[in-house]
């Protein structure tokens, strides 16, 4: 009797989460055909997919979601499941310059260094030595300007303008 009452309640529970979930893709794929995807406070992923931004314990369910598959760190990467723009490429690249400018700026006055080689696999550059080169040849014109966004701008053209340095991830 008591075995029968729990598989009852199991699958209400798993029948009012089918439903829900269907009614959340729903909602999500109309939101992510007009550019107005959103998430509940698990943050994007697969469970943001499944269960979109559903208030209260659904979080705790999209979070697990997020955390056994390892969507939500691809995502945030490859700009997927809701998450935006990815990190790897153009975008993630500009972040990376604006964010660490001083000591980028330090390493392409030396020709290598950490940011040096970070930058060049963000950008998918196939060398960061050339990478590093190219930087210090061109240090005054990159790393002259005060704004951060400006030094973005122009390191990401000098890596765009030499098709030797291979960064395809920002074309």
């Amino acid at each position: 009797m008591r075995a029968s009452r729990i598989v009852l309640v199991a699958v209400m529970l798993a029948g009012a989460a089918t439903v829900s979930a269907q009614g959340t893709a729903e909602r999500t794929r109309q939101a992510a055909a007009t550019g107005k995807s959103t998430y509940g406070a698990a943050g994007c992923g697969l469970g943001s997919l499944v269960f979109g931004d559903q208030p209260g314990g659904v979080q705790i369910l999209a979070a697990t979601t997020n955390g056994t598959v390892g969507s939500q760190t691809f995502g945030i990467t490859f700009g997927t499941s809701n998450c935006g723009n990815a990190v790897v490429g153009g975008a993630g690249a500009r972040t990376f310059i604006e964010a660490n400018r001083e000591m980028l700026a330090k390493d392409a006055a030396r020709g290598s260094g950490e940011t040096i080689s970070t930058l060049s696999h963000l950008a998918g550059c196939a060398d960061a030595s050339k990478v590093g080169a190219a930087l210090q040849q061109s240090y005054e014109a990159n790393f002259s300007e005060a704004s951060s966004e400006a030094v973005a701008e122009h390191v990401i053209s000098t890596l765009q303008s030499d098709a030797s340095l291979a960064c395809g991830a920002l074309m």
